[in-house]
Parts: C-alpha cells; structure tokens; sequence
C-alpha cells in the first residue's frame, strides 16, 4: 500500500513538473529563434522577485488567481467546466463594491455584508449555467462563455453615471463610488515594499477549506464520486442533477471572492481599469496544479511570478510578453505531459499486477511442488 501511494505521488507531480521543463525548454527556442539570450531574461525575472516591493506584488496577485483556480476546481472535480468564473468575478465585485460603497457599517458587518454579496452575485450567475444544464442539457461551457459576454455588457451599462457610476472630477475613468474605510480589509505591511492584502490570507483559508470538505466530507465523496461517474453515483443514491447545481453555486460563490483581494485591499471601488482575464488564468493554474489546494498554490505563485517579475524585462531591451508566452507554452505542455504520464501510469500499473501474479504463480508452484 505504501509502495503504491509513492508511485501515486511520483506520477502526480510528475505531470506539472514535466509541463514546466517543456515550457521552459520551448520559451528557451523561442528566444533563440528571435536572436536573444535564451537565458538572460530568467536572471532579470529572478533578480527582480529578489525586492520585497515585486515579492508583495507576486503574493497578492497569486491570492485573486488562487480564488480564481479554487472556483475553476470546484467544476473540475465534478467534470464540469466553468468558463464563465471571469464574468462572475467581474459581476459579483461591481455588485459587492457598489454595496459596499452605498452603506456605512461598523468594519467587521461592512466587510462581511461585501463578500456576502460577492458570493451571492458569483452563485447566482453561475447558478444560471447550472440550472439550465440541469433542466435543459445545455452544456456548461457553451452557457457559462455566453454569461461572461452578458455580465460584460451588463457592467458596461451599470458603470455609467446615468446608472450607478460616476465619473471623478477631471478622470476619463467610471467607477461606483469609493467604499468607506470601514469596509477596508487590513493587510499585513511589509515595511516599504508595501502591504500583502489580508484577503491573500482568506485565500489560503478558502484552500484549506476546499481540501476539508473534498476530502473528509460526505459531500466531498459524493462530488467526486458523481464526477468520475453520474451513472454509478446514481447507482449509489447520489442525485445527479442536484450535485452538479450544487457545484456550480458553489463555484460561483468562490469565483465572487477572486476579485475582493484587489476591491478591499487596494482599489476600494470597482472601476474600468479593474483587473481583467483573470478567470481564464485561473483555468491554466487549475490544470497546473490538477485541483489540488497545494498544487494550485505553487502554480498560482508561479503565474503570479512571472506577471510582475516580466515587468522589469522592458528596461533591458526584452519584451515583457516573453512570460505570455510562457503561460501560453505551459497551458499546452500540460495537456500533453499529463497525458503522457496517464500512460506511463496506466502501464505501470499493469506491469505492477503483472509482477504481483507471477509471484503468486511462483508460490503457488513452490508450495505444490514441495507437497
């Protein structure tokens, strides 16, 4: 049983480690392709993580995707892609902030009332894919693309200040309003490299949470036991429809928190320059770390590394697009050295079995030999 769970661990991080030397190596081709120094921009991005003012930078930006991966996971395990967790965000922070920015309430109930709200708009709008794949079959992720196109209109058209926006005196830029210190979420201040929002470390709460319940949980079983099979989990008892309306509220409901790291410990009001894409970044780091709380922290730091870290690449002549590409190259890598070591797992195992019956035959011949 032991030797099984090392091999299980071995093949489980052998995939995303697997994905990040191809890309590594296909970025390195790229460079030398283009006539740069394959290597120098590592030494830059390295040497720039290396300030505490970009390692906070790199810590906030990796909590939004963390939440981000996390809702993108919840479907996963359930076999459901959720694509729309970029309108769900958007929408459930615009909601949140105008809320916020609308009441003046003591600072735990002001805080509390905002990420009610947030989780309450995500689940609702990602409860409509789920309602309508429940109810009609219509696919997830044909449902969820439409939505995040609907809640980019519907946010364009609540920002104007003939809506619910308004525009600062002398600004070009709409926003709903600035939430009241009181609904500000404290960070943690790194001296002059700047503040770590406190909501990077709700993030890691929402992790630990996520494993708890997927793991030593009723539901937890039943989600992951209707995701590998509705049929058998039908079989069992489990109600099929409603696990899969479930999953998707409650991706909703954390895909509504991605965005209130920068809303709360930061921007303080929602806004056109409001990060953007974020969702669809939460699906590459999802994969990366195969929907599991640790592994998705790891790739959320690395995503979130090579974001800020790239940003000093102009100032010596490279393009800070090389870590897109890296991101992009990662993407592609996964699904194949996933797949490559799904196979070599597969055989593996059957060469394993293979073993164990040619012992058993063997002791079996030792024994009638020796009667």
């Amino acid at each position: 049983m032991k030797k099984f769970d090392k091999d299980r661990l071995i093949l489980g991080l052998a995939g995303p480690a697997l994905a990040l030397v191809v890309a590594l190596a296909l970025t390195t081709v790229v460079l030398l392709a283009s006539g740069r120094n394959p290597f120098e921009p590592y030494r830059i991005m390295f040497e720039s993580a290396s300030y505490v003012d970009v390692q906070v930078l790199i810590f906030n930006q990796a909590g939004t995707y963390y939440l981000a991966a996390l809702a993108v996971a919840v479907g996963f395990r359930m076999n459901l892609f959720n694509i729309g967790v970029d309108g769900q965000y958007r929408l459930a922070a615009m909601m949140a902030a105008l809320v916020g920015a609308s009441v003046n309430l003591p600072g735990p109930l002001h805080i509390a009332l905002i990420v009610i709200v947030a989780m309450l708009v995500g689940a609702f709008w990602a409860g409509i894919a789920g309602f309508l794949k429940t109810t009609r079959g219509v696919s997830e992720v044909v449902s969820t693309i439409m939505l995040n196109s609907i809640a980019t209109a519907l946010v364009a058209w609540m920002i104007l200040p003939k809506n619910f926006g308004e525009q600062p005196p002398g600004s070009n830029n709409l926003t709903t309003g600035e939430i009241p210190e009181s609904g500000w979420f404290p960070g943690l201040q790194m001296g002059d490299g700047g503040e770590i929002y406190g909501f990077t470390f709700v993030a890691a709460g929402c992790g630990l949470l996520y494993w708890f319940v997927l793991n030593r949980t009723r539901f937890g079983f039943d989600l992951r036991a209707t995701g590998a099979s509705q049929s058998a989990a039908q079989a069992s008892g489990v109600d099929a429809k409603k696990m899969i309306l479930t999953s998707m509220l409650i991706s909703g409901a954390v895909a509504g928190l991605a965005g209130l790291p920068t809303l709360l410990g930061d921007t303080h009001t929602y806004s056109l320059d409001f990060p953007t894409g974020i969702g669809f970044t939460g699906i590459t780091i999802a994969l990366l770390g195969r929907n599991n709380p640790l592994g998705i922290a790891f790739a959320a730091l690395l995503v979130a590394f090579l974001d800020k870290s790239s940003a000093s690449l102009d100032q010596y002549g490279y393009e800070k697009e090389i870590a897109t590409i890296m991101q992009g190259l990662i993407v592609i890598s996964v699904v194949v050295s996933y797949e490559l070591v799904r196979r070599y797992g597969i055989r593996r195992q059957q060469q394993k079995v293979g073993e164990e019956l040619a012992a058993g035959h063997a002791i079996k011949t030792e024994k009638e030999a020796a009667l």
